[in-house]
């Protein structure tokens, strides 16, 4: 809590030959007030999220961005939205109700009841990725087609958007000076680890909605390191075991700030 308190009270900044002293909030690019952020916006959106499960809706959240489902009119979403602006004056809710709203990088549209999501791509965003001359090992370049495939799978919950993405990722290839044979060969890269290569001969709906269902759902490189470390205790460094937080013990502070760690131990014990 000490460390929260002087991160927060002491924010200076120069501007113009002047020094200026943060009063209220924290500055964004601080990493702390990142985390002290989220945690706060994980208290403020209860209400939210407990009025979404009691209507069976979806709800989530990244960073300051929200999106939420409903089958509520105008004016009753309109009321929760209200109650929750009322809750914290400083948090400013915008919201956009439509059938289609783009969400980060997704477009999500209701269709008929269905959520269908495709690929967002801002208007004014140039197709440059990294030049195929570029002095980096060619295993670089080869990942870079394997992600926007991987990224355009995942998103994508229709063939032919998928379809339509894959196109794109082409002519950004090619437009970077991506060679066509070289394109070919990491697109049928792609296809065939994942077992969906009768794709790249005929569009298939069924074939598109097993291989979207099973990237959507595979954990990343980082969460499987982290399970398999969970899952062994001997690899599984002490820090990240579960602990039981118990209010009853003390922790004393670290009172060694000038000396050194190694004689914390022994002369706390003494």
């Amino acid at each position: 809590m000490k460390m929260a308190r002087l991160i927060l009270d002491t924010n200076c900044f120069a501007y113009n030959n002047k020094y200026y002293k943060q009063i209220r909030g924290g500055a964004m690019g601080s990493a702390f007030t990142q985390v002290l952020a989220n945690i706060y916006l994980m208290e403020w959106e209860q209400d939210l999220i407990q009025h979404q499960i009691e209507h069976n809706e979806v709800y989530g959240r990244y960073i300051d961005d929200i999106f939420m489902t409903t089958n509520k009119t105008m004016d009753e979403i309109n009321i929760v939205l209200e109650k929750a602006k009322h809750k914290d004056i400083n948090i400013k809710i915008d919201p956009t109700i439509s059938k289609s709203v783009h969400y980060l990088d997704i477009i999500i549209t209701n269709e008929n009841g269905q959520l269908r999501t495709s690929m967002f791509h801002k208007p004014t965003a140039e197709p440059y990725i990294l030049p195929y001359k570029s002095d980096h090992p060619r295993h670089i370049h080869r990942n870079i087609v394997y992600a926007a495939l991987l990224r355009a799978a995942r998103i994508c919950s229709h063939v032919n958007d998928f379809n339509s993405e894959c196109v794109r990722i082409d002519l950004s290839l090619l437009l970077n000076g991506y060679p066509a044979h070289f394109i070919t060969q990491q697109f049928n890269r792609f296809f065939y680890l994942n077992d969906a290569l009768h794709i790249l001969q005929q569009i298939n709906e069924q074939v598109y909605s097993r291989l979207h269902h099973n990237l959507l759902y595979q954990p990343t490189l980082r969460e499987k390191k982290l399970q398999a470390m969970m899952e062994d205790s001997i690899k599984t460094p002490l820090v990240l075991q579960p602990k039981t937080w118990n209010k009853e013990i003390m922790y004393p502070r670290y009172l060694f700030d000038t000396s050194l760690t190694i004689n914390f131990r022994q002369e706390f014990t003494n």
